[in-house]
């Protein structure tokens, strides 16, 4: 459990209103409006130094490490300089709109309508990507099969070099980028490097004499404390860590000064019980206590909740619940394909038991080789119902990397970014997250392009094929002008010194300075995809698949005419209950739809691979929803597997359709497994829920053991746990005063239920609850 001052920190966290603040856009500005004339690359390292010398830096009580984004905790940053029109349309909206409020003052409203927007209107990222998309491509998106994300907010979702900055400091990475500069004076990028990694270091500096000036009033206990804080930020300002205090003071402040860089979601933490050992080793041999030790992730842990992430009205309904991505991963290969695992990685686990919290985003590789006494932790701590830790498959994440041009040692490495999307530490800028392509909506078009009907099923598979295959084209050319975008107005020096070779080439990462540069993009409704052209061939074609003929259960005519009703008309409702009991449906272990689903989702796949980007990489496939089941669907009418307009998709990418899985959680892991899934290298999830009765006991942790052990078998990269009763998830709903602590797994990240809107909560109540 926490200690009585961690609990008080927590308790801190979650009672303070959260509020828009409005000091980083302020500082920035300040900078940017004295640097014309310079390079971009230069101007945002200066504005970033001029954030982190002026912003206003907070001592908790309680702090064993420090570090703060913002005055208050989990306040909503804003970035003009992104995006500044959401902002202003929503000044008003933030403290009611359906989901992620935030407060905002009078004072600040004004002053972001009378100077930030005024300054930013035509100088965004936003205004550079909407003046160079081509205009078929935003007709494309009119037509919501795809979205381009990233166009309003800084690019994260990367994990920097870790184990560089414990084992160098800064001190060493900066005389690395003087060098560097000195042989190139021409480059803007290295002379930003060398301002950005000078702020780095003043910025601890400026933490440093914070705590020094608080000693004077302290109580002689913390007064110690404080002094120990100051000589570990001393030390760590400009030198390698010595031991665990130390690692972990410098890992959070320099997650805190990458957020005030870019203001992004996902600069996630990677193997942290590997480039940790070192240090905790020597802080055992040291002396340190046990409890001390768990003390100190306590606090760590409190502190990643303090920063969320503020969006736009629209985006908070596919990324819902503030999820800021800080992914943190134990376990897993080493890079000669033996465990790695060690006691710290069941520490690291552990600790969640005593924060219950969303942050961070736990994550566990399972391999076959895998400890059952780590197993047995994970089992534990996944039982407790916070939908924590998420596990991802070694024996197919590395094939999946390895595959794309990764080199074994460099997949063997893999970790994972923001909610399922699979990087390698410290050595690939993979934008992981630029854009959903909903497979649906193409069966959609394809449907309403051909009134007609088609000849036989063959020929309407062409046809969705036809479809996906434009719009990918289309998508891709929309990423491309958004990673433009952030070449062009966003560079990030700071963070390109913490990737493998960007100050060796001289490059941002967003000029393709990291040795791996993939785009990831997500092809999302394989489930309802599956389900509706089943529908189609054998209920409409009489066709099943293996050149066998069935009993058609309608025309073609009359199914698109239901639909077009949205199953409203006379015999309708007779009509789509005849689909949804006598069609098969994925996720129930039936190879007719099942396959239908591979074949959909490789096409999509293959087609995604085809296209190199702007930054010398390639685009990958992935599929997950996070949230944006519901809006995706959302976008949809009626579609031949039965589901109403406008009703949500699948959730998580790869999971069964709720309520459809119900030959149990065996059934769904063999439908799941029959997919290609080394081909989503950049990430799937599959999302499983448990009735909590289910799992009690010892009995409960071993069946749970033996499923996860079969998830690793079967060769699927991903799979997360809700394990909490629907009357709970009904009480939180009618009483959320009383469950103000309940974490629910949503999609790739967890959340506070009560900080959910309505209809995702539904989504989740109405997910099968398995038994074992």
């Amino acid at each position: 459990m926490l200690t009585p001052r961690m609990q008080a920190m927590k308790d801190e966290i979650f009672s303070t209103p959260r509020v828009v603040s409005l000091e980083r856009a302020r500082l920035y500005t300040e900078s940017w409006r004295q640097t014309e004339g310079e390079p971009v690359v230069v101007r945002r390292a200066l504005a970033v130094a001029n954030v982190l010398a002026k912003h206003e830096i907070v001592i908790g009580n309680a702090d064993l490490i420090v570090g703060n984004r913002s005055a208050t905790p989990r306040a909503g940053v804003v970035s003009p300089e992104m995006s500044p029109y959401w902002i202003a349309d929503e000044l008003d909206e933030f403290p009611t709109r359906p989901q992620d409020r935030f407060q905002i003052s009078e004072a600040d409203k004004t002053e972001y309508r009378e100077e930030l927007l005024p300054y930013w209107s035509g100088r965004s990222l936003n205004d550079w990507y909407r003046a160079h998309l081509d205009a078929d491509v935003a007709a494309a998106e009119a037509d919501k099969v795809f979205s381009v994300a990233q166009t309003d907010k800084g690019q994260g979702h990367i994990i920097c070099d870790f184990t560089l900055v414990l084992a160098c400091g800064y001190g060493a990475i900066l005389e690395r980028a003087r060098a560097r500069a000195a042989a190139e004076p021409d480059n803007a990028f290295l002379r930003a490097a060398v301002i950005s990694l000078e702020a780095m270091i003043a910025y601890i500096g400026r933490y440093e004499r914070a705590v020094r000036e608080l000693i004077p009033q302290a109580e002689p206990a913390r007064a110690a404390e404080l002094e120990r804080i100051a000589e570990v930020l001393a030390h760590v300002a400009g030198e390698p860590a010595r031991d665990l205090t130390d690692a972990i003071q410098l890992v959070w402040l320099t997650e805190v000064a990458l957020m005030h860089e870019s203001n992004a979601s996902s600069l996630s933490l990677g193997r942290a019980d590997q480039y940790l050992w070192p240090y905790y080793e020597a802080s055992l041999a040291a002396g340190a206590a046990p409890e001390d030790i768990r003390e100190l992730i306590q606090c760590f842990y409190l502190k990643l909740n303090t920063i969320v992430a503020i969006r736009s009205t629209e985006s908070a309904r596919f990324f819902a619940g503030f999820p800021i991505g800080f992914n943190l991963v134990v376990g897993g290969v080493d890079e000669r394909g033996h465990d790695a695992s060690n006691e710290l990685s069941q520490l690291l686990l552990d600790v969640q038991r005593d924060t219950r919290l969303p942050q961070p985003n736990l994550s566990m590789r399972v391999h076959a080789g895998t400890p059952d006494v780590l197993l047995r932790e994970a089992c534990e701590i996944i039982r407790l119902g916070d939908g924590l830790p998420q596990l991802f498959n070694d024996e197919v994440n590395v094939r999946a990397f390895m595959n794309r041009g990764v080199s074994e040692a460099d997949a063997r490495d893999y970790a994972v970014v923001g909610c399922v999307e699979l990087s390698i530490p410290g050595r690939m800028y993979g934008l992981h997250d630029i854009s959903m392509f909903n497979m649906l909506r193409c069966l959609e078009l394809a449907l309403a392009a051909h009134p007609q009907g088609f000849a036989n099923y063959a020929e309407l598979e062409r046809a969705v094929e036809a479809t996906i295959s434009r719009y990918v084209s289309l998508m891709v050319r929309g990423c491309d002008t958004c990673d433009l975008a952030h070449r062009v107005t966003s560079p990030t020096p700071l963070l390109s010194c913490l990737v493998a070779d960007c100050l060796a080439q001289g490059k941002d990462v967003t000029e393709g300075g990291a040795r791996y540069n993939p785009s990831g993009v997500q092809g999302v409704g394989t489930a309802n995809l599956a389900d509706s052209l089943v529908t189609l061939r054998r209920g409409v074609f009489g066709e099943d698949g293996q050149g066998g003929h069935v009993e058609p259960i309608t025309t073609y005519a009359e199914l698109t005419a239901a639909m077009g009703r949205d199953w409203a008309g006379e015999g309708d409702e007779l009509l789509r209950q005849t689909i949804l009991s006598r069609m098969p449906k994925y996720g129930n272990d039936v190879d007719e739809v099942d396959l239908l689903g591979r074949h959909f989702l490789e096409f999509y796949a293959h087609e995604v691979e085809r296209y190199a980007n702007v930054r010398g990489g390639h685009f990958q496939p992935g599929s997950y929803t996070v949230s944006a089941h519901v809006p995706l669907g959302a976008a949809c009418g009626a579609t031949p597997d039965g589901r109403h307009a406008h009703e949500q998709l699948a959730d998580g990418g790869l999971s069964p359709m709720c309520g459809r899985d119900a030959h149990g959680p065996t059934a769904s892991l063999m439908s799941v497994s029959k997919l290609n899934n080394a081909l989503e290298s950049n990430g799937s999830l599959l999302n499983v829920k448990f009735s909590p009765s289910t799992l009690e006991g010892e009995t409960g942790l071993a069946k749970l053991a033996a499923y996860v052990r079969a998830f690793s078998r079967l060769g699927i990269q991903h799979i997360q746990f809700n394990v909490v009763d629907r009357a709970t998830l009904i009480d939180a709903q009618e009483h959320p005063e009383r469950h103000r602590d309940l974490v629910v797994r949503v999609a790739g990240y967890s959340a506070l239920f009560v900080e959910l809107s309505r209809t995702l909560q539904d989504d989740i109540i109405n997910r099968t609850e398995h038994v074992l």
